[in-house]
């Protein structure tokens, strides 16, 4: 296959970051298709992190991590305020970590 390295990159397949940027957007209803989608997310492990596609799949793996940080911070915390704060902090940021992440693989930038 010959060509420049920007259409190597473009003819990499996307479909499988799209499939776990769409679980990960289910989050408000359950949280299980996050797992679901860390568990696919780890099953490709072999996937080089240099490429377009594996560098979605650590951006998608740190942003489940955080958002499950944030919310065992939030269910451990006592006061009700705060126990709040968290929970609406890892919605927030795990939204954005999405839309940013989802909206540059669209774009075939790599995180």
């Amino acid at each position: 296959m010959t060509g420049s390295p920007s259409q190597l990159i473009l003819a990499e397949d996307r479909s499988l970051g799209h499939l776990l940027y769409g679980l990960m957007c289910a989050f408000p209803l359950f949280l299980l298709p996050v797992v679901l989608s860390l568990l696919i997310n780890f099953s490709q492990r072999h996937i080089v992190s240099t490429s377009l596609l594996g560098s979605h799949l650590r951006w998608q793996r740190r942003s489940i991590f955080g958002l499950l940080l944030l919310m065992a911070l939030g269910y451990w915390s006592n006061a009700l305020w705060l126990s709040l704060s968290f929970f609406a902090l890892g919605v927030i940021w795990f939204s954005y970590r999405i839309f940013k992440g989802w909206l540059n693989l669209t774009d075939g930038v790599a995180m």
